[in-house]
């Protein structure tokens, strides 16, 4: 009798264990500041709470985004969160989009690091597509 409830009470006991791990939605101060929201964007990552992060990400943009250096932080970090998740299609799509904004004339004043690790990642992401990984957007500089 005992081995036949065991795997029963095991699969419950893991299910309440998971369910009480699930993610809430985070509270955010109005008063943080754009690194205190990067920084729990990225605490979360490192957590894998994804939907965490990305809304960490998405209130640094919209409280912070006339700041290009903090759009391209966030639009890298989001689209490598979507890479993580394996959301190539999309990951690919917000790669491509954040090193089109370094190739316009804007380009040159925001922060490197991002470019140079988009383009590191984007022959990755298009490998897991199935797709030749060196293509437009790619080049170096």
């Amino acid at each position: 009798m005992i081995k036949r409830l065991f795997p029963i009470l095991a699969a419950v006991l893991a299910a309440a264990f998971l369910s009480s791990c699930a993610s809430k939605p985070p509270v955010i101060p109005e008063d943080a500041t754009a690194m205190e929201l990067i920084q729990r964007a990225q605490e979360a990552s490192d957590r894998s709470d994804w939907a965490a992060a990305i809304v960490y990400y998405e209130t640094a943009r919209e409280r912070f985004g006339s700041d290009p250096s903090v759009l391209v932080t966030c639009e890298y970090e989001t689209a490598f969160i979507h890479y993580k998740q394996g959301k190539y299609a999309l990951a690919e799509g917000e790669f491509l989009a954040l090193i089109a904004k370094y190739e316009s004339p804007e380009g040159a004043s925001l922060p490197p690091r991002y470019l140079i690790l988009a383009r590191k990642v984007l022959p990755t992401v298009r490998e897991k597509m199935g797709k030749p990984a060196e293509t437009a957007g790619t080049t170096t500089n």
